[in-house]
């Protein structure tokens, strides 16, 4: 895909930076296509504006390399020839004394040892906001796999609900609703595992799924996902199961409302500071202000989290084909909880759910 190499060469030059290191992950499969996976082997893809990319590899994997055009560098599996492969790279490329830029989150330090120990006198700067421009702004096709792992998200939930009822544990609807996921199509490699809270657990935005049971009077959240052709969607639905308290039903409607108002905050040109305070501004007018107690969103993509932020202090302008989830909550301690998320992408004339799973509350149990 040399556009994009070629994008990430002028950020490298507007970064002051010589090149850059990449090991498995979703901005090495965005720049290349290539699909690696984390292992004991290291696999480092190396490119410099104006050079052929340089790829340091296991032996095992050449098939991959077939109709690309980098230089590559295989090993065997006897470690001890490992160092040989990657100074190799490195001095292809020329990137001793270099600033060759870094990944903080993707970089293992076993992929680092080996390139520092090849390029003792290279600097190895943060390199995140120039690769996160990269993927910042998605295209037509990129938007369409998002609008698929969206649909296929939907279905499989839709495909669960029926199945819910009281005395079931939360372990027992996660492991139905993954089940429902790859029965409609997600990639076995899912975004993330699929939370299943109810009640006292509800009130814990990230909690995991446990061998609680579902009761009457709970709310039950499900934040779940699914990939698709290395894009993923990323939702949460809120639902009662039996007759809930009078107050857990409003907080419900105060937060389908702040989703709402977040949805429709976003347009080309405002802040993300601005989404999380329509989702925010809802919440709090309703009294419960303290009981939202993280941002509105973060970008959505390859990757569950990524640019941009919806966060009250971040002032990035939203741009088209910018896509980010708005999932504002209220988590009453020891009680229940609430969250709607949806999955927007930022377009001319403002911004467009790719979700549409109703958001009022629905009974389930």
């Amino acid at each position: 895909m040399p556009s994009r190499f070629d994008t990430l060469a002028a950020s490298l030059r507007n970064s002051n930076l010589d090149a850059v290191i990449l090991n498995p992950g979703p901005t090495l499969t965005h720049l290349s296509g290539l699909h690696f996976h984390l292992m004991e082997r290291p696999v480092v893809l190396l490119f410099a504006p104006g050079q052929k990319p340089a790829i340091v590899l296991p032996e095992l994997e050449m098939q991959k390399m077939v109709g690309q055009d980098m230089q590559t560098f295989p090993y065997s599996e006897n470690p001890a020839d490992w160092d040989a492969a990657f100074r190799a790279a490195i001095a292809s490329l020329g990137l001793d004394g270099k600033r060759v830029g870094v990944e903080p989150r993707q970089l293992r330090l076993l992929e680092f040892n080996y390139v520092r120990n090849a390029a003792p006198a290279a600097d190895f700067p943060d390199a995140s906001s120039s690769l996160a421009e990269l993927r910042l702004r998605k295209d037509p096709l990129e938007v369409q796999r998002m609008k698929r792992a969206v649909e296929i998200a939907q279905n499989a939930l839709e495909s669960t609900i029926p199945l819910i009822k009281v005395g079931m544990t939360e372990r027992e609807v996660s492991s139905e609703l993954v089940v429902q996921l790859l029965r409609h199509g997600s990639e076995p490699e899912m975004p993330f595992s699929p939370i299943v809270s109810a009640g006292l657990n509800a009130a814990n935005p990230h909690a995991s799924p446990t061998d609680r049971k579902l009761q009457r009077g709970d709310m039950l959240v499900v934040d779940w996902g699914a990939a698709h052709d290395g894009y993923i969607s990323d939702l949460t639905r809120t639902f009662a199961v039996g007759d809930v308290d009078e107050e857990y039903a409003k907080i419900h409607k105060v937060v389908q409302e702040a989703n709402a108002a977040g949805r429709a905050a976003g347009k080309p040109g405002a802040t993300c500071a601005s989404v999380d305070k329509a989702t925010r501004d809802v919440i709090e007018k309703a009294g419960y202000g303290n009981f939202f107690t993280h941002r509105t969103g973060h970008g959505i993509g390859m990757e569950g989290h990524e640019e941009p932020y919806m966060r009250g202090d971040n002032m990035q302008l939203l741009e088209v084909g910018m896509a980010y989830t708005v999932e504002p909550g209220i988590y009453l301690p020891g009680r229940n909880g609430v969250r709607i998320e949806d999955n927007m992408v930022i377009t001319e004339n403002g911004a467009e759910s790719l979700s549409d799973m109703p958001r009022e509350m629905r009974v389930v149990g």
